[in-house]
């Protein structure tokens, strides 16, 4: 696997090593030892999600509150989504600063996105799977979302607003 930082360093890109051939192809898509020896510390996933979306679905931008602040590692399995992350932790110099990265079947990269940050993704093909892990279990008391389109943000979903399917959770924030 290959680790690099993103714009903003604390988020963490990963490239699998894909092995191909004419049966298909093979990769490890998580490596516990790995991710946290680059890392520097331990992350210990509780729980893993999957969500299919269609063309234009925006999820987010989502976070959960301390105590129950959730690390993410995020990959999509089919399809293609735009996948943000946004630094919402205040003493941070990157305060309000995101990274947007295109994830999909067939770069096969992941985000860890660490604690601190509000997450979110739009589907840019005709639908996607999105898979991630978590180390902290959902608990809808803690859970707080940002208005996608926050002005202050200036975030390029890549998709005409038109186009755009939110859930009335994420409209009203």
């Amino acid at each position: 696997m290959k680790f690099s930082k993103a714009e903003i360093p604390d988020i963490i890109i990963i490239e699998p090593n894909v092995f191909k051939d004419e049966r298909g192809y093979f990769f490890e898509s998580y490596r516990e030892k790995d991710l946290n020896n680059h890392l520097g510390f331990e992350v210990n996933f509780c729980q893993e999600n999957e969500s299919k979306s269609s063309y234009g679905v925006l999820r987010g931008l989502h976070y959960q509150e301390s105590p129950f602040a959730q690390a993410k590692l995020v990959r999509v399995v089919q399809g293609s989504v735009l996948d943000v992350a946004v630094d919402i932790r205040k003493e941070s110099p990157t305060f309000g600063k995101h990274v947007a990265i295109e994830l999909n079947e067939f770069n096969k990269k992941q985000l860890f996105i660490p604690k601190g940050f509000a997450h979110g993704f739009v589907t840019l093909s005709e639908f996607a799977v999105l898979s991630y892990k978590v180390d902290n279990y959902y608990n809808k008391d803690y859970d707080r979302g940002i208005a996608y389109n926050d002005k202050l943000l200036c975030i390029d979903w890549k998709i005409k607003d038109e186009d755009l399917i939110l859930s009335y959770k994420d409209l009203k924030y």
